[in-house]
């Protein structure tokens, strides 16, 4: 089902070609150098071997090439504007030297990969697990990721997420600050280790997603804007200024961007993106960036299965449209936080940070279950009552990607805490219970399968001067968030090297009885996951899926392929009696129930091939 033979796809090759008109581009005889440069007259390419300063030709439409005879991979190179200043490749492959350094040209033949015939895997049977590669394990490299994922295999997963990779300034970051789009960050390893860790994850079944940001540019290490009007006049983000989508020369910048997309399927191989907060995405064009990004991406694999994730503010239902057949047109699904924060609000009641829009509404669980986003044109309290969403009841479950835990949920609270660490276990298990099972995509957070009690935290390592600015705005979340008996409490210091390093996970913690426990109740959720409820969902659309109140309980029905799966779900702490909690075949509980009663935070799963009986 995953890997087809040589002869039957012939055109499923081990490399596949990604020849960018950005960049360093190997030919037959050197190597080509590419520069989009618009706002400078004059370039030159420099060679790290002899410091010689090399014209590169001005062409049409602000591009500036040179090809170099005789040199090829593993040449440090820099280019140099007009005034001096001496910049690195925005489209480099790999900087050794972090972000201010040289960028290195990559030969990407040079990579044997030996996943000829992968073809991936249907979305459907997507269960995924979000990781920072430089505190998923000690070391924090792409080597060392890949001697864990039989780990991963055993649990019960089937796709990676990938937090971004991409070159950032420092030693330490999330990601989210990158400045060069095309290098993987050698803080992780080379590019042909973070392709040896798809390669090996794609030997196991296991399906490989990146995360990527095209809303902006991070703060420091990023040359682009001295030369190219590659950031908007007319739009910003809460980062600062928005990309140009839409200005003047905004073509060539969103070529650039549809490289970047492809560059990551194509010669790493990747099973797909997951795109960071599109609703940043500022584009008041005719056809808008995620629309023709989406196409590109479909238009350049070669017949693999790719997803396309969103994160999106608005929850706009658009970008999820299936067509006829039920194929996504544009994107597969998008992280669903409203079920996250449906969840949470039930969980800590009032002390969640998501009371005012989703708590006191018992209805809440059944409605993001059985129809997708929670507000669906309505107004949000916490947005002073403007709108958000729309009606999303058509969509296929497997739109949504639910999660209990993920890196913002964790590590924008200034303490990085776990959920297990703040939440009594009943409930947690009772909130794993749901969404592990439930027909969405489920995604887990590194080390949440076993309850780890390591906190993820926000770490960056920039200059001094970015460094205080950074500081400054954890302090202003510290004072708005900080519950009363954390008041006084000292936030840990973003830039702080043990900040980063008491986010890495202790693999030790899985010889304690507690956590090995934990770890066999994902496991076994899990294998309920691919046994039972995965062959229910392919080519399942939407409307199959209804809610009611039951007391203060809720019952959520889906019409699945072959019969109808039931939730029950008692999320409050007092039992519910004369109820009828499981219909047909009991799959599971979780907590403590009869056929007529339910006690507290217990959650029922049941399935009748011919419906209520």
């Amino acid at each position: 089902m995953l890997h087809l033979p040589n002869t039957a796809l012939g055109f499923l090759t081990s490399q596949r070609m990604n020849e960018m008109k950005f960049g360093a581009q190997i030919t037959a005889t050197g190597t080509r150098f590419r520069l989009w440069a618009p706002r400078c007259g004059e370039t030159a390419l420099k060679l790290e071997r002899d410091g010689e300063r090399r014209p590169m030709a001005a062409l049409a439409r602000g591009w500036h090439e040179l090809h170099v005879e005789g040199i090829g991979h593993g040449e440090l190179y820099r280019f140099v504007l007009k005034d001096g200043t001496e910049v690195p490749d925005p489209a480099s492959r790999f900087q050794p030297h972090d972000v201010l350094g040289p960028s290195e040209v990559i030969d990407p033949r040079r990579f044997a990969w030996t996943d000829v015939g992968w073809i991936g895997r249907p979305w459907e049977e997507a269960v995924l697990y979000e990781l920072h590669v430089g505190t998923f394990t000690t070391e924090g490299t792409f080597a060392a990721a890949l001697d864990r994922l039989d780990h991963l295999v055993e649990l019960g997963i089937t796709g990676i997420e990938l937090m971004p990779v991409n070159d950032f300034p420092g030693r330490w970051n999330w990601g989210y600050d990158g400045a060069l789009p095309f290098a993987p960050d050698s803080a992780y390893g080379r590019p042909e280790d973070l392709k040896a860790l798809v390669d090996g994850a794609h030997a196991r079944g296991l399906t490989v997603l990146l995360d990527v940001v095209y809303n902006h540019f991070g703060p420091k290490g990023n040359f682009l804007p001295h030369y190219a009007p590659v950031l908007s006049e007319n739009h910003q983000t809460p980062w600062g200024d928005a990309i140009n989508f839409d200005g003047e020369d905004s073509p060539t910048v969103r070529d650039l961007v549809f490289a970047n997309a492809r560059y990551w399927l194509n010669e790493f191989h990747f099973d797909g993106l997951r795109l960071d907060a599109v609703h940043e995405l500022r584009d008041e064009g005719f056809n808008h960036i995620l629309h023709d990004l989406a196409l590109q991406v479909r238009g350049s694999t070669d017949g693999r299965s790719i997803a396309l994730v969103l994160e999106n503010e608005e929850n706009d239902p658009e970008w999820l449209r299936r067509t006829g057949d039920l194929v996504p047109g544009l994107y597969d699904a998008q992280w669903n936080d409203d079920l996250h924060h449906v969840l949470d609000a039930l969980m800590r009641g009032k002390a969640s940070p998501y009371a005012e829009d989703f708590g006191g509404r018992p209805d809440w669980l059944g409605k993001v279950l059985s129809s997708g986003f929670g507000y669906q044109g309505e107004g949000v309290p916490s947005r002073c009552g403007a709108a958000r969403g729309a009606p999303s009841a058509d969509l296929p479950p497997i739109s949504f990607v639910h999660f209990i835990q993920n890196h913002d949920q964790i590590g924008n609270p200034v303490f990085g805490e776990r959920i297990t660490t703040q939440i009594e276990a009943r409930k947690v298990r009772a909130a794993a219970a749901i969404y592990l099972i439930a027909p969405g995509i489920p995604m887990l957070f590194m080390g949440e399968e076993w309850g780890t009690e390591r906190p993820f935290l926000f770490f960056s390592d920039v200059d001094p001067e970015l460094a205080d600015a950074i500081r400054e705005q954890r302090l202003v979340e510290h004072s708005r968030h900080v519950p009363g008996d954390e008041i006084g409490r000292q936030p840990p210091d973003p830039m702080a090297e043990s900040t980063f390093r008491q986010a890495k996970l202790d693999w030790r913690e899985l010889d304690e009885p507690a956590h090995r426990a934990w770890l066999e109740f994902y496991r076994a959720l899990l294998k309920l996951r691919r046994e039972r409820i995965v062959p229910l969902l392919a080519g399942v659309g939407g409307h199959r899926a209804s809610h009611e109140l039951v007391g203060s309980a809720t019952r959520v029905e889906w019409d699945l392929n072959g019969g109808r799966l039931t939730l029950f779900a008692n999320t409050s702490d007092e039992p519910i009696d004369n109820v009828t909690p499981w219909v047909g075949e009991l799959l599971w509980i979780e907590g403590a129930a009869t056929q007529t009663t339910v006690e507290p935070w217990t959650v029922v799963w049941s399935f009748s091939e011919t419906g209520r009986e």
